[in-house]
Order: C-alpha cells, then structure tokens, then sequence
C-alpha cells in the first residue's frame, strides 16, 4: 500500500474510529463503576483512572474530527452498555469492578498491540502510532492497578473476566465496521 491509497486510509480510519469508541466506552464503564462505588475506598482509583480515559477520548476526538473519521453508529449502545457494565461490576463489589478493569484493559491490549504493530509496518502516521504506543501503556498500568486491588479475588473471576473480554472483542470488531 502507498502511502495515503485509499485502503490505506479505511485501514486508518477504522483504527481511529474503533479507538474512539473503545475509550468512550471506557469512561462510560468508569461512570457506572463510580456510580455503584460512591464513597468507598476505591473511589478515588476509579476517579483517577476515568480521568486518564477522558483525555484519552480527547485525542481521539481530536483525531475523528481532524480527519474527518466517521465515528461508530453504535455509540448510543456503548453508551448505555459501558455504563451497564461499570455499574452491575461495581454493584458486585470492589474486587469485581476491578476485575472488570482487568478484563477490558486485557483485550485492549491485545487490540492496541496490533494496531501498533500495523502502524509501525505501514510507518506513514507516527502521530497515531506514538499515541497507540502511549495509550497501550497507560492501559496496562489500568489492568495493573486492577490487579493490586484484588480483582482475582473476585467471586467467579474467570468467569466474570472471560465473559467481559468476549463483550469487549465483540464491541471491537463491531466499532470497526459500523
């Protein structure tokens, strides 16, 4: 592909647009968890790690209006559905929310180490490629913090962790595409 052909540029805009839906979603979760949560000691974690995905969200709103991306139809149901989940995770507990964090921060690993991976073989958009490389980080530590604050001691944590990463691949492969 030479650089700015058109498959090229679909390749990218599917990219920004599926990372935009992924990080409003993100802070839809974080809501929903702070809403359960309010008042408990994890609160302020939650609070900081929202944060992190509203400038995340920031940038890649920067980006769909920069290049005039079309952002994902399904934005109404992430908007509902991210929230459902942080909500019902935070109603279970601490150590479930948190699970929840595990979950969706491992697949979005997954999800931005394959962007990254693209981007540094196509190396015409460093910009994008330095704020994946970024993001995928601040991700990690996301699912680290989670970890630290007992998400393994959820009840049915595989269970809850599998089933949360199956919806976020799910939401991935639609944000895509629609």
């Amino acid at each position: 592909m030479t650089p700015n052909s058109q498959p090229q540029k679909d390749k990218v805009h599917a990219m920004i647009r599926v990372d935009h839906a992924g990080e409003y979603g993100a802070v839809r979760i974080y809501q929903g968890q702070l809403d359960a949560l309010k008042g408990s000691p994890c609160e302020e974690t939650i609070a900081h790690m929202q944060e992190q995905e509203r400038v995340h969200l920031a940038t890649f709103d920067k980006f769909i209006q920069d290049r005039h991306v079309r952002p994902t139809a399904l934005s109404p149901l992430w908007h509902v559905a991210g929230y459902a989940m942080g909500y019902l995770t935070g109603r279970l507990g601490e150590k479930a929310a948190m699970a929840c964090t595990v979950a969706v921060e491992e697949a979005i690993d997954e999800h931005y180490a394959a962007q990254e991976e693209t981007l540094k073989d196509m190396g015409t958009e460093p910009e994008l490629y330095k704020t994946v490389v970024q993001f995928r980080q601040e991700e990690l530590e996301h699912r680290d913090i989670g970890l630290d604050h007992g998400a393994e001691q959820a009840p049915a944590y595989a269970l809850l962790t599998g089933a949360i990463k199956r919806a976020s691949k799910l939401a991935i492969f639609l944000s895509k595409r629609i």
